[in-house]
């Protein structure tokens, strides 16, 4: 008699590795995600500074900025960077899908002047994932996204924002947006001896969303205020300093 066609074992799949990036940061690999904020480079050099081997880092040919490359090296060595500046802001991300399918490199970064839709998102996970099938890597790409981001499909979407005080104190407000498994989350982030960065809580405040777009609660004071400022980017030089 032929033995039971169903049985209470789980066939779930292992789960997928991701890249510790600070406590309570963990990118899932062969997937894309969201940085958005006015210190998105300095979070996306953040990731970098975790992974070993090249980093591609896509940026229009016509951008009026460029990668500060003196501030990254306080992250990691900028010689691991592999620029690529297409001419045609549509050829960023095909660029990208691109550079995750071929798995030559374990970070992608894309810096964009605005959110994509759902198909281009599609279409870079499944080239992530081609990626990770074809190499011993498993590539991770970055989309860098103005204001709050939007991006649709994304795995997850971080929102950073510079809230350095008086003098040298360095600070910075980190939200979690949009997480497949978590809830949104904040924290407010600062450095600590031997080049890393330590999260603390801010206190119970709600995650920052303007209007409502992403979720519940609205933009918080501090962090409308914060953007207001429009503290200076300094992983982002303007292009006449370059030459």
């Amino acid at each position: 008699m032929p033995g039971p066609l169903l049985t209470r074992n789980s066939y779930r799949l292992p789960a997928r590795p991701a890249l510790p990036v600070l406590d309570g940061m963990n990118l899932p690999l062969a997937r894309a995600h969201e940085l958005c904020g006015n210190a998105r480079r300095f979070l996306a050099a953040l990731v970098a500074a975790r992974c070993q081997g090249p980093v591609v880092w896509i940026s229009s040919a016509w951008s009026a900025e460029r990668l500060n490359a003196e501030a990254v090296s306080r992250l990691f060595d900028p010689g691991r960077i592999l620029f690529v500046e297409p001419c045609r802001d549509e050829d960023i991300l095909w660029c990208m899908e691109e550079a995750l399918r071929s798995g030559a490199a374990p970070l992608v970064v894309a810096d964009i002047p605005a959110p994509p839709a759902l198909t281009p998102v599609r279409r870079l996970h499944l080239a992530a994932e081609a990626g990770a099938a074809v190499s011993e890597t498993w590539p991770l790409g970055l989309l860098l996204t103005p204001g709050f981001g939007g991006a649709q499909g994304i795995e997850t979407r971080w929102h950073i924002a510079a809230q350095h005080g008086p003098g040298n104190a360095c600070a910075w407000r980190l939200d979690r947006l949009r997480a497949r498994a978590e809830p949104q989350q904040s924290w407010r982030m600062v450095p600590c001896q031997g080049g890393q960065f330590r999260l603390t809580d801010t206190d119970g405040e709600a995650p920052a969303d303007p209007g409502g777009r992403h979720g519940s609660g609205p933009l918080l004071p501090n962090l409308k205020s914060t953007l207001q400022r429009k503290q200076k980017d300094e992983f982002a030089i303007p292009l006449s300093k370059t030459g």
